[in-house]
This record gives C-alpha cells, structure tokens and sequence, in this order.
C-alpha cells in the first residue's frame, strides 16, 4: 500500500507544477518547472492513466479502517479532480484563437469547428499517422549532408494539382530537434485534406546561425521549385515552426523568402547568436511588406514567457501592412504541437481558418493583389547549390 501513496503524490506534485509553474525572470531553453509540469499540462489523460495504473488496484481492496487507505483516496480524488481542471481550461484555447484573428483580420468569420479524434486524444496522443496520407522521406533539399533533407506529406486519395503548401520548421533551441518530432498531428491532418505538407531538418549543433538561416531559405526554395511535383501551388505556400523554428520561419519570411503567411507556435524571437555587423532576431527585419502572421503563446510558457513574443507581435502590427494575429492560451506550456491534446486540435483549426484567410484568391498576403517593395536580405546568404531529389518511399 506504501507504493500506492507514492504515485498520487508524484502525479500531484506534477499537477500542481502544470496549474500554476513558478514564470522565471527571463526566457531560457530549460529549467525544472517546464520539466516537471509540460506533459501533464498539455496531455492530463496521460496523467489519469498513470494515477489509476498506480492506485486502482490498492482502491479496489478497500480497507476501512486503515487511514493509509483513506490517504490515497483523498489523494487520489484531489489529483483526479486538478486533472479534469486542467482539461476544461483546455477548451479555453477556441476562443482566444477565434478572437485574435477576427481583431487582426477584421472579419465576421465563423471559426472552423471540428471533432478531435477522441481516440487518439484519450488512447495514444503520440500517434499522429493516418493510411490516407503517404509520406516521403528524407528528400535532399541541400549540400549538408543528412541535415539537409526534408519530409514531404500528401495524401493517398488520388493526384491533385494546385493544392497549398505547409512548411514547418522544428524546434529544439537550435541545438537538437528532428523533423520526426513536433507539429505532427499539424501535417497528418492537412495533407489528409489534400494540402503539401513539409516538415525539414536543419543544421544544429554547432552550426552558426546564419547556416540555419540559410536552410530555413534552402528549404523555401525547394518548396517552390518542387511543390508543382507534389500537386502543389508555389504561390500559395506558408511557412510554420515551433519554437527556435518559429524565430527562422519568422526571420525568412521577414528576410526574402517569399511565403503567403507565418505561423509562429510558441516562438523564441530573441537574439540567437551574434557576430559583428549582423543581426540575428526577426525584430531587426521587420518591414511593412511583411507577410501576415498568426502568432500563437502559451500564458504559462516557462521556456519562452508570453510577454517575450507579445512583445515581437507588438513590434511588427506598428510596422506591417498585413494583419498580425496573436493568441496568448490561457495555460498553456512550450511544445504544446508535440502530439495530439484538446488544445492543439483547436490550434489545427485556427490554423486552418489563417489559411482560409491568407491562400485564397485576393486574401491577405497574396501578392498578385497588393504591391510587393523588394527586401534585401541582412546577411550574405549563400544558395544551395546540391538539391538532391532522391527519396525513400514510406
């Protein structure tokens, strides 16, 4: 029964760090409150699984008189009742989304609403994969190596031309990270509905920033000059990324690439490095002709804190001429695109819905209907000279 104690009050220390983490001073790429509170936070049924694989068997055998037993009761009942808090302040996030690109677009729109895939949210939130989408993997885009290659989605319910293009970049504080890891159930669910779905590696490591930044143009490139191979239109790609991928999704798209929207999940868009004469944040490139941006933050965020990114989404509505929509979610934590949870589903959605806004004819960041001033880059940034297009089917 001692061991049946011990697993309420882990999942309750947990629990309470996912309610309410201690917010630190500045943005940093870890710390133990983010450790400790992320999974519960942004999956609680994986919490619920573990708290009832740990004490259901002690419940069932109830012993009355026993205070012990009662203990993990009380406990038990706590920590199942935070959890069912944090799934209800889940749904939180619609609203928020909804309202932020109503006010940046100017709008009456209904918001797209969708059914989530209770199975997979409740059962196996890490399965992203789907039978109607094939996946193509590791296409060379560029000369480094196995740090070049990307990962194409389509779906498998026969060819289609002209069909809109979705890039994502990985985050990983541009150290680590793989194009097998965040944002999945993103791309699964958009090339099911006949979208180009790309997600790419990168050079990390010790690479300097603005080799990653070359790859983030690399990869756009690619896109363009393949994207017809795949069914898709050059014209009407956006490019999406996650964390230190949000700061080269938003720093390219501010820098040349030409895209028709960003959408920036839970970005870092500070400094990444400095070298004499150059910049390396997107706040150095802000420009009116900026494509638009759909920004999306966790208001509990301990890795990169909400005002950080506020802060950037500020900077560029005073210069854009496009719309800025920034959500901040009520409770959420960093990676919250990892796998499948209630508040992701609605963040596929507004996605969608930015989409909706920004790839169809005459929408916003369209640029056959407004007038494009060229950008020059900030940094000297080599082309790709090796685009392999060898793939391995899956």
């Amino acid at each position: 029964m001692n061991s049946a104690l011990t697993t309420p009050l882990i999942v309750g220390l947990f629990v309470l760090m996912a309610l309410r983490p201690p917010i630190p001073r500045r943005s940093s790429p870890f710390n133990l409150q983010f450790a400790l509170g992320y999974l519960i936070n942004e999956q609680p049924f994986i919490g619920l699984w573990w708290l009832l694989a740990g004490t259901l068997a002690t419940l069932l055998q109830p012993a009355f008189l026993s205070s012990l037993w009662w203990l993990i009761v009380v406990l038990t009942v706590i920590d199942a009742a935070m959890l069912a808090v944090l799934a209800l302040r889940a749904r939180s996030a619609r609203p928020v989304l909804s309202g932020a690109l109503r006010a940046a677009f100017g709008v009456e729109m209904k918001p797209r609403v969708t059914r989530p895939s209770w199975w997979r949210v409740v059962l196996v939130p890490v399965l992203s994969w789907r039978p109607d989408v094939r996946r193509v993997r590791n296409v060379r885009y560029g000369s480094a190596g196995r740090a070049n290659k990307l990962d194409v989605y389509v779906s498998r319910r026969g060819a289609r031309t002209g069909a809109p293009v979705l890039v994502y970049l990985h985050g990983g504080a541009f150290r680590m990270g793989s194009k097998s890891l965040g944002a999945h159930p993103l791309l699964y669910r958009f090339a099911a509905e006949g979208w180009v779905c790309i997600s790419a590696d990168y050079r990390q490591f010790r690479a300097r920033y603005r080799d990653q930044l070359h790859d983030a143009h690399a990869i756009l490139e690619w896109t363009r000059a393949h994207a017809e191979t795949y069914g898709g239109d050059p014209g009407k790609v956006l490019v999406a990324g996650g964390s230190s991928g949000a700061h080269l999704a938003a720093t390219a798209a501010l820098s040349g690439a030409v895209v028709r929207g960003v959408i920036a999940l839970y970005g870092y868009f500070g400094s990444a490095g400095s070298s004499p004469g150059e910049s390396w944040s997107p706040h150095d490139h802000v420009h009116a002709q900026a494509p638009p941006f759909l920004i999306v933050h966790g208001s509990q965020d301990t890795l990169v804190l909400a005002e950080d990114a506020s802060a950037f989404a500020d900077r560029l509505r005073a210069v854009s001429r496009q719309p800025v929509a920034y959500a901040e979610l009520p409770g959420a934590q960093h990676n919250f695109d990892l796998f499948h949870s209630l508040r992701f589903h609605s963040v596929i959605d507004a996605v969608a819905d930015f989409a909706a806004l920004t790839v169809g004819p005459g929408a916003a960041g369209d640029p056959t209907t407004q007038e494009r001033t060229p950008v020059s880059r900030h940094h000297s940034l080599d082309r790709a000279s090796d685009e392999g297009t060898a793939a391995e089917q899956s």
